[in-house]
């Protein structure tokens, strides 16, 4: 008997602290502000909820077909990152100058970007305007050092992560629907951005908090550009897809930029880089980090709810660069 209650006891135990624990989790799936240490700076994140969508549109060839995939939680950038953070990033002396302490060891000895020859804002500005030019590689290294700054895992989104995360729910064309209309109210792009990249979060977000998902600058996911991607997935639902990098070029780019028609502008639109944009890159080997040419490409971080080993994070951020010749 005594036994008995012994055991019924710790299973209640057991009980309470899991449903302790699953509220927990879910309360703190919630907006926050990430800040940066010693730079006055900081971003917004809005968490994504999980679950399945149809992937895929009715445009290109390499947007179908349409498929099933299932989305695990995570935050996203509310905005796309400014230059005012990825200087910081860019620019060791100037993140010391304006640090009120001496930088970690591990921030200090980062492998940073050159700086760029030539102005990578092509004159448009910089003062919350969003960073554009860099490379794939250059991105992630940029996550990288954020990693080292706040200790939270943050990545660039996958593909399937990015186009879900725009639709909110939606199935048109658009997040709002199918109507181009409406599309000046939510996004920069050739009718309305007078040719320059714009101040960010000037226009409505989608639904799920995030401003200028389309239009203002295309923005990088961590995969791998494939035309026939949707090809290869099964009839059943993909859970978390996502093309690994095996060669420099083409990565995987959304969302349109400034200067994009409307039909540009859709959820479900596929693009990729291209090494034309290093033509008038005067290093040999060309830079890993900036595409001279690229004025309209820049990013946005993710964050999962569930964040990969340590091992698993080191491995995502120092896969060595690939030469460019």
């Amino acid at each position: 008997m005594i036994k008995t209650k012994i055991i019924f006891f710790s299973l209640s135990l057991v009980l309470l602290c899991v449903i302790a624990f699953v509220p927990f989790r879910q309360t703190n799936f919630k907006a926050y502000t990430q800040s940066i240490p010693d730079s006055g700076q900081s971003f917004g994140m809005v968490p994504i909820p999980g679950g399945v969508f149809t992937m895929g549109g009715k445009g290109n060839a390499d947007e179908m077909p349409l498929h099933q995939v299932e989305i695990s939680p995570f935050w996203m950038g509310t905005h796309e990152i400014t230059w005012d953070i990825f200087e910081l990033f860019l620019d060791k002396n100037y993140e010391i100058a304006i640090a009120e302490q001496a930088l970690p060891a591990q921030v200090d000895g980062l492998t940073r970007p050159s700086i760029p020859y030539l102005d990578m804002t092509f004159g448009m500005g910089k003062e919350g305007k969003p960073a554009i030019g860099m490379t794939q590689y250059g991105a992630i290294q940029f996550c990288k050092w954020l990693y080292l700054k706040t200790g939270v895992f943050y990545r660039l989104p996958t593909e399937a992560e990015w186009e879900y995360a725009a639709r909110a729910g939606s199935k048109g064309r658009y997040f709002f629907g199918d109507e181009e209309n409406q599309l000046q109210e939510y996004a920069w792009f050739a009718k309305n951005s007078d040719g320059n990249t714009q101040l960010v979060g000037k226009k409505k977000p989608n639904p799920w908090g995030l401003y200028d998902i389309l239009g203002n600058v295309m923005e990088w996911t961590s995969d791998q550009y494939e035309a026939d991607t949707y090809q290869k997935r099964s009839s059943s639902i993909e859970k978390d897809p996502k093309v690994p990098i095996r060669t420099l070029y083409p990565g995987s780019i959304r969302g349109g930029h400034y200067k994009s028609g409307a039909e540009d502008l859709s959820v479900s639109k596929r693009f990729y880089s291209k090494s034309e944009w290093k033509r008038i890159d005067p290093q040999i080997p060309k830079s890993q980090w900036w595409f001279p040419e690229a004025p309209f490409l820049g990013l946005r971080v993710v964050r999962p709810l569930n964040p990969p080993s340590q091992a698993e994070i080191m491995a995502y951020y120092d896969r060595a660069p690939i030469a460019d010749y």
